[in-house]
């Protein structure tokens, strides 16, 4: 075992996400700068010409990691043509990334995501150094369900090679969900193979996302059903709509809450067409920081994704931040483990079909657990039970600690029972 007074572990930790994306801001640094204090961490991300361009905030954010003592390496992403701009993002990742390195002699490489999966084998076989794939997500599978490729194309055939590749060489396999654990032990190649799976769904700034017993200085009327985010490829916002339109007959007071960025003409589009009355309807946009103060506007929410194979391994957002709020969420079934956390412990309803009896079943069901006393306080609990940013870092922190020698080599499973979901 290593001793705890020798020098600071060194982490290189590559994302394909910019830190200075919405994304980054919420989803990485909140960990890296939580575990910054204990390693020394390297982060090489990819940025978007807008952003690099943005001097003010890119000058904050290098004095934000400055002082929390973490080195980046911003490099310019590259979009189109797709294919073509990711083999030269991965080759420009691959030629700093191995610089870097060398010159600090990392005892952990840790990816998020495949394409940054790419860059750090490279990294792993010049370093030795151990390695964490931090999957995310089926990627390849998601390109299938969303469009963008095709089944069984070459590129699809080249991301499944490099999945497995990363599958088999990871030292540990970070996922976002136990479904989708329980997806990967059945690929062949896995089944006769021991390998080391952390499940660390996507956590939630619950110091941000808080139960709060105001109203935003907004004027509350009526019983008020919020939407948050997206409303394209995997999100069926039709079904929202009607989920709404359905409500509408309980509670003719019944108010729809929007928060959106990019969309609004596509909603007005949708509402229209689907029947909604507009007046009965508010649409916003804000900033990440802003949404909590729309959130306690709202008594549910609803929200809806495609039950596809690839969202298996998908964590959303979302839910962590409307219960860590109070407010009990109206989901649907097969996506990662959202169902299981929400029926289980009675935070919301889960819907198996969409159906004009399922909507008024559901209804019905959510206006009755929205009444029930102490609802609120349990959605708070469950939040911080599953979603709670320091149980993220905690496991991230125990997960290094293994891979670096501080701890003995446990299965990391048992290590975090008291750090992260974990759903049996």
């Amino acid at each position: 075992m290593k001793d705890p007074s020798l020098p600071r572990s060194s982490v290189f930790y590559i994302t394909y996400d910019g830190l200075l994306e919405p994304l980054g801001q919420s989803q990485v640094l909140p960990y890296l700068c939580g575990l910054a204090g204990e390693f020394a961490i390297t982060i090489l991300s990819f940025e978007k010409p807008g952003d690099l361009a943005d001097c003010v905030r890119r000058r904050v954010l290098q004095e934000q990691l400055s002082k929390a003592g973490i080195e980046w390496i911003p490099l310019r992403y590259h979009k189109r043509p797709s294919v073509p701009a990711t083999a030269f993002d991965i080759v420009h990742g691959v030629i700093r990334g191995i610089g870097a390195a060398l010159r600090q002699k990392p005892g952990i490489v840790h990816v998020r995501g495949y394409v940054a999966g790419a860059i750090g084998l490279a990294l792993k076989s010049v370093t030795g150094a151990r390695f964490i794939f931090d999957m995310r997500g089926f990627w390849p599978d998601e390109k299938v369900d969303a469009g963008a490729w095709r089944n069984g194309s070459v590129v699809y055939r080249i991301a499944k090679r490099l999945e497995k590749k990363l599958l088999l060489e990871a030292d540990v396999v970070v996922s976002l969900t136990q479904a989708g654990v329980k997806e990967m032990r059945k690929f062949p190649y896995l089944r006769r193979r021991e390998v080391r799976f952390e499940v660390i769904p996507t956590c939630t700034d619950l110091e941000l996302f808080r139960l709060a017993s105001y109203c935003g200085g907004r004027e509350r009327q009526g019983f008020v059903l919020g939407y948050v985010g997206s409303v394209g490829t995997f999100y069926l916002f039709d079904e929202v709509l009607e989920c709404f339109k359905e409500l509408q007959k309980a509670r003719p007071d019944a108010r729809l809450l929007i928060v959106n960025r990019g969309g609004h003409e596509y909603i007005q589009g949708r509402l229209r067409a689907v029947g909604v009355p507009m007046d009965s309807v508010r649409l916003y946009s804000a900033d990440y920081r802003e949404i909590p103060e729309y959130i306690h506007c709202m008594d549910a929410t609803a929200f809806f994704i495609k039950p596809t194979f690839s969202k298996k391994s998908s964590a959303p957002t979302r839910l962590g931040e409307f219960l860590g709020c109070g407010i009990p969420c109206l989901v649907n079934a097969g996506v990662g483990d959202m169902d299981a956390v929400v029926s289980r412990d009675r935070v919301g309803v889960v819907m198996s079909e969409f159906s004009p009896e399922a909507w008024m079943a559901a209804v019905d069901e959510l206006l009755r657990l929205s009444a029930e006393e102490g609802l609120r306080t349990r959605c708070v609990e469950v939040a911080q039970r599953h979603f709670a940013l320091e149980r993220g870092v905690a496991s991230y922190r125990r997960i290094y600690r293994v891979l670096d020698g501080t701890v003995e080599e446990l299965e990391l499973t048992k290590l975090d029972k008291d750090a992260c979901s974990s759903l049996r």
